[in-house]
């Protein structure tokens, strides 16, 4: 049997079944997005953990592209409507002034109305999008998807005005959310980070935060179930290439690219690195070197953070409190952007946790104190 693509670079759902990539089946989480009867969601994971495709397939979910679904768990499952969809997605685009982000947002809200062959009149970008969905609202109640919503913010995070300036435009364009209620079916956001959603969606407080959630801690990253499951012929390739027995290359993959967790108890592989090595046949550091946190470092160094606990450390529920630009807790973004995961969380009461954190994994342990390492010398 010939061996299906690795989606290394894909994140449009449609292109995983026109070119046979992998895809992992998680179409089971998704319903029970729909399944719990919510319709606000927010979700944070770090960047390259698939979020961008989570939006797509639930794009395509929600466009009633029944047949892209077939031999997928959701199939058979939903009843198939076609709802007309806002996506709005901030990689690749300019906004290193709120000029320049003003401009992004008027191109988001333009392109999904030519998208959908809509005229819009209003001037302002704020009202453009309150324009949009009520038109779209005609044909169907209407999705929105958010993806990275927080990136105009986290990729100017050591340069505060900038980051200030963009919180306050974004936080008054999702704020049309709350009012366009009547006109919505579902709505979802993804992003790195937590510490800036309080402020930018402090409006619109009906929104589900899932980051948490144990229904959903497997819905992106790799299980291992799902690892052997999806990508046994792929093990059997790694063990002719590289001459070590299958059950050693998993405990390898386990060692160097799994860990992460967001309840304390289900455990998921970094797909990103799995992918890179099947295609590279050879372990490495993939994620991290894929973007150095050198904003992380400057953290650190400016909040004296002891880095020498960071493997065995042990907080309250309040670390997840500290979200805003304003009150920066270096452990929650630590956590938020994937350099600590939790490993336990202990139940000391019915109102009460306490939370166990580390480095997920040795890809990150092992790049993260080397780049601290040499980020530290160069101070000296």
């Amino acid at each position: 049997m010939e061996m299906k693509h690795l989606p290394i670079g894909v994140y449009t759902f449609s292109d995983f079944i026109k070119y046979d990539y992998i895809y992992v089946d998680k179409t089971k989480d998704i319903y029970n997005l729909f399944a719990f009867g919510g319709k606000y969601y927010f979700l944070s994971r770090p960047r390259r953990f698939g979020k961008s495709l989570l939006l797509s397939t639930l794009k395509e979910i929600f466009s009633g592209n029944k047949e892209l679904f077939k031999g997928l768990w959701i199939y058979d499952k939903i009843k198939w409507e076609t709802y007309p969809v806002i996506h709005i997605d901030f990689l690749g685009l300019n906004y290193t002034s709120t000029g320049e982000l003003i401009e992004t947002l008027h191109y988001l809200v333009n392109q999904n109305a030519q998208y959908h062959k809509v005229k819009l009149e209003e001037k302002t970008y704020d009202k453009r999008f309150r324009e949009l969905v009520k038109k779209l609202s005609q044909r169907n109640k209407v999705v929105v998807l958010v993806d990275e919503y927080d990136k105009p913010i986290i990729d100017f995070v050591d340069k505060k005005e900038i980051a200030l300036g963009n919180r306050n435009i974004l936080k008054s364009f999702y704020g049309n959310l709350k009012g366009l209620d009547e006109y919505l079916k579902f709505v979802f956001i993804t992003g790195v980070s937590k510490f800036s959603k309080v402020s930018v969606f402090s409006d619109l407080n009906n929104l589900d935060d899932i980051t948490l959630d144990k229904k959903y801690t497997t819905m992106l990253g790799y299980t291992h179930q799902e690892l052997r499951h999806y990508f046994d012929q792929r093990l059997e390739k790694l063990e002719s290439e590289l001459g070590i027995k299958k059950h050693l290359i998993l405990e390898k993959i386990n060692l160097w690219y799994n860990g992460y967790s967001w309840d304390g108890k289900n455990f998921v592989y970094n797909p990103h690195s799995v992918l890179n090595v099947f295609k590279k046949e050879r372990f490495d550091n993939y994620w991290f070197a894929s973007a150095t946190p050198t904003f992380l470092f400057k953290q650190i160094q400016t909040f004296h953070t002891p880095v020498e606990k960071l493997e065995n450390y042990e907080s309250d529920g309040t670390i997840f409190e500290s979200y805003d630009i304003d009150r920066m807790n270096v452990i929650s973004l630590l956590f938020q952007t994937g350099y600590l995961t939790i490993k336990k969380i202990d139940e000391i009461s019915l109102t009460t946790r306490m939370y166990y954190f580390s480095y997920p994994n040795m890809e990150v342990k092992e790049s993260f104190l080397k780049h601290l390492f040499s980020e530290f010398s160069k101070k000296k």
